[in-house]
């Protein structure tokens, strides 16, 4: 108990109430239109998105395009269950049932596919991404093009944060343990993990799985929200939609995803003013960005209320540096 009360740990739990009490209290005082509302849930949605293909791509190496797949995945489990059961506890079933289809989904997908490297894991990830789109698109009970409808809404401010930020707490917490570890160490070199003993396919199968199931709960809470669903919003743009927040956040960091989700979501807000310039402006706005910030908005390195550790790279890493500079 000792051990969970650290100043540490109390200036985590301080800023997230606060984070949720000063948003709460913004709705609650219609400070926060509907308008916005809409652009803070993409941003929360977002953020678990990023945070779980960063810990695939990021944190791990593994350079996958499929990770709308496994939201689909999820929006289209949980709009099922929620529109065909009763009461609101049909919520927690549609969650826990997308998230974990998802999760059971990537494992299926990842222990062959994960066998590949680079360029090919990336075109086999998108292949499965397709697949599951087309069969969305072609089966009856999904509504097929159409999509579905008539979704009940129970997803709200609340359910957002809790999600959004489990997300980030499960991650970290995950990363900074022996398994998070052996992951990064794969990242950094995966022949020299494998000599140490480090199971790499076993390490690279369970953070493809950690991340789909975070991926499922985004596509819940998306279809719960917004109560409409169809098989075009979760195809190949929305996969490097994800992929442009964790890169422009920078690969490896979660203080960075959440950054980048929060930027990309205001710059894309306030274009919509520009109709016809605004994929040009937000473009351009990238090449810039990642012109002077090649490694993305925070590189490696973390920042957070309760005093997140600057980075995470490897130990060796870091003593090779310092021998370097000496």
């Amino acid at each position: 108990m000792k051990n969970l009360l650290t100043p540490k740990n109390i200036k985590t739990v301080v800023g997230i109430v606060a984070i949720y009490g000063i948003i709460q209290l913004l709705i609650s005082t219609n400070i926060l239109s509907d308008y916005y509302q809409v652009t803070l849930a993409m941003i929360c949605i977002n953020i678990i998105l990023a945070v779980g293909l960063n810990l695939i791509t990021g944190f791990t190496g593994q350079f996958s395009l499929g990770h709308a797949g496994f939201m689909s995945i999820g929006a289209y489990t949980s709009a099922l269950i929620t529109i065909n059961m009763t009461g609101e506890y049909s919520f927690y079933v549609g969650i826990l049932g997308g998230a974990g289809l998802a999760a059971v989904v990537g494992f299926i997908i990842g222990m062959p596919t994960l066998r590949l490297k680079g360029d090919y894991l990336a075109i086999a990830t998108l292949g499965m991404a397709e697949i599951i789109r087309i069969m969305m698109l072609n089966l009856d009970f999904t509504g097929g093009a159409a999509g579905l409808s008539g979704i009940p809404q129970y997803t709200n401010w609340l359910w957002l944060f809790v999600f959004s930020a489990g997300t980030v707490l499960v991650t970290r917490n995950f990363i900074n343990s022996s398994h998070g570890r052996a992951c990064i160490s794969i990242r950094e070199d995966e022949i020299a993990s494998e000599a140490m003993g480090v199971n790499t396919t076993k390490y690279k199968v369970l953070a493809f799985v950690i991340g789909a199931f975070f991926a499922g709960i985004a596509g819940a809470l998306y279809s719960s929200y917004f109560y409409f669903i169809k098989p075009d919003l979760f195809g190949f743009l929305k996969s490097i939609d994800i992929l442009v927040i964790v890169v422009l956040g920078g690969m490896g960091s979660l203080t960075g995803s959440i950054l980048a989700a929060i930027l990309l979501a205001i710059i894309s807000t306030y274009l919509q003013s520009f109709p016809e310039l605004r994929m040009v402006i937000y473009s351009l706005l990238l090449v810039i960005i990642m012109i002077f910030r090649p490694k993305g908005l925070m590189g490696s390195k973390e920042f957070s209320l309760g005093g997140f550790p600057g980075n995470l790279s490897l130990p060796w890493k870091k003593s090779a540096k310092v021998k370097d500079e000496g």
